[in-house]
């Protein structure tokens, strides 16, 4: 399995110069808030996927003053070792070099290195709006097809040039158009194809996600609760052709596309209600652990390299039976090299010595 053995971060947010050894499996990283443990580990995903798990722009990571950073990783193989660098130039063009050679499309650098990240405001993920849960399964599914990631840009290329022809037909009152129908060719098998790879992935995960959300959800004196999983999509009843041409009125006086997969989604229920609304924080954080580690044990299964497992602030707003529960399903039961934070390193040391496993504490 690939093990990240160190780091060295320039310049990246409130890093000046600074370098990291990982000698374990599992690292503790322990210190008081603002130190940096969060973009510690934001560095580590912004290695492996080329973007910032936080931030919306590049820039944003830069350290204050700064144009540029640069971060360095070595990732140990079985049977080699990689030197990764991923390098933001003060005129904005992000690099990427594996043993010094450059990733030309950074798509391609996708799935090189899986990782899940798991964050306190990831409850979003549970209860925000259904552009967080896409963006889950789509960046899972990057991980394992590089096809999807492919047709997934595309689509997405092509969404934005239709909703602009809509506004340039509504406003000149134009119905048809040759170039309307010829987007239409290209994004309708784009759309199936991200249709039928989110379902199965769904199909794969529900089974897993259930399993485990009982694991972390159980208390001594309460049995698991019944929670439920649908995926929702326009293209499970009809075509996408025919929503297309069904919904074109519409699409022109909206001057935007409202069918397709860009409005999937994924329900969850709790004793038949929305989970949302009646789902106490705990269980709003059981499920979300339970859904990004289905995602992790897919990536495990799937993948030749098992993924990085990130858990940012692990213990905030999770009793101690949970904590518990979620720290031996993590480290006992999966093969992925696991990152977690503390603030408390007392805490964290005590939980992983439960465990009878080799870690690392890393104080900041």
């Amino acid at each position: 399995m690939p093990q990240l053995t160190q780091l060295t971060l320039t310049q990246f947010k409130n890093y000046s110069t600074n370098q990291f050894s990982f000698q374990k499996r599992i690292v503790g990283i322990t210190g008081f808030n603002g130190v940096g443990k969060t973009n510690l580990l934001d560095a580590i995903h912004f290695l492996c996927l080329t973007k910032s798990y936080f931030t919306r722009t590049d820039h944003a990571a830069v350290r204050q003053g700064q144009e540029g950073f640069r971060l360095e990783g070595i990732f140990n193989r079985s049977t080699s070792q990689e030197m990764v660098t991923c390098v933001l130039r003060e005129n904005g063009k992000k690099e990427v070099t594996i043993n010094g050679i450059p990733v030309l499309k950074l798509s391609e650098h996708i799935g090189n290195y899986p990782l899940i990240f798991i964050a306190p405001d990831d409850t979003q993920l549970i209860t925000g709006e259904s552009k967080e849960r896409r963006s889950f399964l789509d960046q899972l599914i990057a991980q394992l097809n590089p096809a999807y990631l492919r047709s997934l840009i595309h689509y997405n290329k092509l969404l934005q040039q239709r909703n602009a022809l809509l506004k340039e037909m509504s406003e000149k009152k134009a119905t048809t158009s040759t170039v309307l129908e010829a987007i239409d060719e290209q994004l309708i098998p784009a759309g199936n194809f991200i249709h039928e790879a989110r379902h199965k992935t769904i199909h794969e995960l529900k089974p897993q996600i259930l399993l485990l959300y009982g694991s972390i959800a159980k208390t001594l004196d309460r049995p698991t609760e019944d929670v439920t999983i649908h995926y929702k999509s326009q293209l499970d009843q009809y075509s996408f052709e025919n929503l297309l041409s069904t919904h074109l009125k519409r699409d022109l006086l909206l001057q935007r596309t409202s069918q397709g997969p860009h409005k999937d989604d994924i329900l969850f229920t709790l004793e038949e209600q929305p989970f949302k609304h009646i789902a106490s924080q705990g269980q709003r954080k059981s499920l979300l652990f339970a859904l990004k580690l289905a995602a992790l044990h897919i990536l495990e299964r799937k993948n030749d390299s098992p993924p990085l497992l990130l858990l940012d602030d692990l213990f905030e707003k999770l009793d101690e039976v949970r904590v518990q529960n979620l720290i031996q399903l993590v480290c006992q039961q999966t093969v992925s090299q696991v990152f977690i934070t503390d603030t408390a390193a007392n805490r964290l040391e005590s939980n992983l010595e439960k465990l009878n496993l080799p870690y690392q504490i890393c104080c900041l």
